[in-house]
């Protein structure tokens, strides 16, 4: 028969431990990695769209032109920068780097395209659940940090390592000031 205090200070052989933490690795941040990589990869592609004309996409003259008929000024420029802000920003979720940032881009943009495909509603083909699931997956990583399995955690910042909601909903709140001054220039 084993004590009490014999039992309950053996840790589990089978978790394996979190890259750069203490302790075994937590549902939560393979959930928050799962995300990260879905989401982030997804809006990597679709900035790939826009720069490069990758699956599909119109590629920078294209892109300029819908942004251009869309009422944004210098639509060529806007595709450049929508193109770059989901490539980069994507990629920066789905690693986990500088992931506040990353993901208020993600959200700055959404909004925008919220606004643009319009809410004549809410499901398919004409709705926007799809750009709202992004906008939403995208805040709920901007507040809630990335996770321990996130490049964030090795860099010498200590933030964006101890990520904190204060962090994350001043960036959050200054990717939604770029999105609403970014549609004021729009005609």
């Amino acid at each position: 028969m084993t004590s009490a205090s014999a039992a309950t200070t053996k840790a589990p052989a089978t978790t394996p431990a979190a890259p750069g933490g203490s302790g075994p690795l937590a549902g939560h941040d393979v959930g928050l990695l799962l995300l990260r990589l879905v989401l982030g990869l997804t809006m990597a592609a679709h900035g790939s769209q826009k720069l490069f004309g990758w699956f599909g996409g119109g590629g920078l003259g294209g892109t300029g032109k819908f942004f251009t008929a869309s009422g944004y000024p210098a639509g060529d420029a806007f595709a450049v920068i929508a193109g770059l802000t989901e490539t980069l920003g994507g990629l920066g979720l789905a690693v986990g780097l500088l992931t506040p940032l990353a993901g208020a881009a993600v959200v700055g943009t959404m909004i925008n395209a919220i606004v643009v495909h319009g809410a004549g509603s809410f499901f398919a083909p004409t709705g926007i659940e799809y750009e709202l699931l992004l906008t939403v997956g995208a805040a709920a990583l901007t507040l809630s940090g990335p996770g321990r399995i996130a490049v964030d955690r090795l860099l010498p910042v200590r933030p964006l390592r101890d990520h904190r909601l204060a962090l994350g909903a001043q960036v959050l709140a200054l990717g939604v000031v770029v999105a609403a001054l970014t549609l004021l220039i729009r005609n």
